[in-house]
């Protein structure tokens, strides 16, 4: 299943970066920074700091009609499961990769005020963590779905703000590695985040 998903994001990727297919579609990156929050995991989190809000950056690609779209996003939330006073985890964090369908509101009728949009996608979810004893490292990739929305309104033609959340799901697997997790490998979290919109 991992190999069919990332055959998916690489086709995504190539249409996103096609000119035939976006010559009449509105093509933006969007860098971002946010913060995470409300997660969840069967990962064993000795400092308890999934369900914290924690720093993210990232960007996406985005390939916008009138009102159907595509998007291509990748975030890192470093430090997700330290919460910076227990020193029991050296290292950690998450990272996300996933393409998505874009539903906004029709450009024409939006095109001087805030747009909203609709995104759903799958893609991958890795997670990082290094603990101080080094019995309970975790270096796993697993397949993920997203599911969110936003705003997005321009201040100049070329230039504008983005706000979005979005929720990160891992699909549940069937194992449990090595003590590593309680039931099969799983984390979910909310994103919010706030984009520097640029037209390409």
């Amino acid at each position: 299943m991992r190999t069919r998903t990332i055959s998916r994001l690489a086709v995504l990727a190539v249409v996103l970066l096609s000119p035939a297919r976006a010559i009449a579609a509105d093509k933006q990156i969007r860098p971002f920074v946010g913060a995470t929050f409300g997660g969840g995991t069967t990962f064993v989190d000795l400092e308890n700091a999934a369900g914290k809000p924690n720093l993210v950056i990232g960007v996406t690609a985005v390939m916008l009609g009138e009102v159907v779209g595509l998007d291509l996003d990748l975030a890192h939330a470093p430090g997700f499961f330290q919460s910076g006073d227990r020193h029991l985890v050296l290292a950690s964090g998450v990272t996300t990769l996933t393409g998505n369908v874009v539903l906004a509101a029709p450009g024409r009728k939006t095109e001087y005020a805030l747009r909203p949009y609709f995104v759903a996608g799958v893609g991958l979810m890795h997670v990082h963590i290094d603990d101080y004893f080094g019995v309970l490292r975790v270096a796993k990739t697993m397949p993920a779905i997203d599911l969110g929305g936003g705003a997005l309104g321009f201040i100049t033609n070329q230039i504008g703000v983005c706000w979005d959340v979005r929720h990160f799901t891992s699909l549940k697997g069937t194992t449990q590695e090595q003590g590593l997790s309680l039931g099969g490998e799983q984390l979910s979290f909310w994103r919010a985040s706030m984009a520097l919109a640029i037209r390409y």
